[in-house]
C-alpha cells in the first residue's frame, strides 16, 4: 500500500511538471503578442479551469487559451470566439456570457475582475501568489477522504 501511494506521488509530480510546461509555452507565446490576462476558477475536486488571454491596451482580446479539467492532462485550447472582442463588452453581456459553459463563463468573470482590479491599481496580493499547497491536490484530497472513511469504520467497531 505504501509502494502505491509513494508511486502516485512521483507520477503525479512528475506529470504535474508536464502541465506547469504547457502552461509556461501557452503563457510565453501570448506574452509575445502583449499583456496577458489570466482568469481562473480552481476545484479541488470537480472540474477547474484557466483562462489565458492576450489584450491590447484598449482591452481587445488578440487570443484566446482555455485549459478545463480534472487530471493533469488537461491541455489549453484556443477560444477563437472571443477573438477580436473586447473584453469589457463580453463581460457585461449577459446573453453573450450564456452561450459559453459554466466553467469558461466563471474564468472569463474572474479575468475580467483581475482587468479591472489592474487598471484601477487595486489588484490583491494574492492574485500574484503562484504557490500551490501540495496537498490541496487531488491525490491527497482522496487519500484524505478514504483515511477519513477507514477511521469512521474502525471508531464504530
Amino acid at each position: 500500500m505504501g509502494l502505491f501511494i509513494a508511486t502516485a506521488f512521483i507520477m503525479q509530480g512528475i506529470l504535474g511538471i508536464f502541465q506547469i510546461k504547457n502552461f509556461t509555452r501557452n503563457y510565453h507565446e501570448l506574452r509575445i503578442q502583449g499583456k496577458v490576462l489570466v482568469g481562473r476558477n480552481p476545484q479541488k475536486i470537480r472540474s477547474g479551469s484557466l483562462i489565458l488571454m492576450s489584450l491590447d491596451n484598449t482591452g481587445k482580446i488578440k487570443e484566446a487559451r482555455i485549459m478545463k479539467g480534472v487530471t493533469i492532462f488537461a491541455k489549453f485550447k484556443e477560444l477563437e470566439k472571443l477573438t477580436g472582442q473586447q473584453l469589457q463588452i463580453i463581460a457585461a453581456d449577459y446573453n453573450y456570457l450564456k452561450s459559453f459553459d459554466n466553467l469558461t463563463r466563471s474564468c472569463l468573470l474572474d479575468a475580467y475582475k483581475n482587468y479591472v482590479n489592474f487598471k484601477t491599481g487595486k489588484m490583491d496580493e494574492k492574485a500574484f501568489d503562484t504557490t500551490v499547497n501540495i496537498f490541496s491536490m487531488p491525490l491527497f484530497t482522496r487519500l484524505n477522504e478514504i483515511k477519513n472513511k477507514l477511521l469512521l469504520k474502525l471508531s464504530g467497531s
